[in-house]
């Protein structure tokens, strides 16, 4: 079972090769030899998801599995199945971005890493600090973290 946890700064080369860090490289490679799916992060906020190849082949039958006259679920296949980019961790470590994910995310140099459990989310570093400095609206709290203390 994965565990990503904490936030990355790295960065991303011309050609759009990145090195995962060395703590989650040794996870991912235990994990699922390295094998990972990076795709398009369905909300606004136009980050990457990042899916050990295990996470997402479980998530995988579930999108497919909605139902595409409705609009709201054919939208989600899209973006998360059309981009769905599987790919392996060089020996190096590193991935290539394709340029398509890079556009979509608004992917430059300086990106933030962000472990969320059982997958990770890919983040330009000034659309991550943007969202940081955000304010929250607790109208659109869900009652289950209304009984969550932290």
């Amino acid at each position: 079972m994965s565990n990503f946890l904490g936030s990355h700064a790295i960065n991303m080369d011309a050609k759009g090769r990145l090195a995962i860090p060395a703590k989650l490289r040794e996870e991912l490679a235990q994990l699922c030899g390295g094998r990972i799916v990076l795709t398009a992060n369905a909300d606004e906020e136009r980050c990457l998801l990042v899916y050990p190849e295990p996470e997402w082949e479980a998530l995988r039958p579930k999108i497919e599995a909605l139902p595409n006259m409705n609009k709201a679920a054919r939208r989600l296949q899209r973006l998360l199945l059309g981009n769905a980019a599987p790919m392996e961790l060089d020996s190096a470590g590193r991935i290539l971005i394709p340029p398509t994910l890079r556009s979509y995310a608004h992917l430059e140099k300086k990106l933030m890493l962000i472990g969320q459990g059982k997958k990770l989310e890919l983040w330009s570093e000034e659309r991550w600090l943007a969202w940081l400095d955000e304010s929250s609206d607790d109208d659109d709290m869900p009652p289950e973290m209304e009984a969550l203390s932290l």
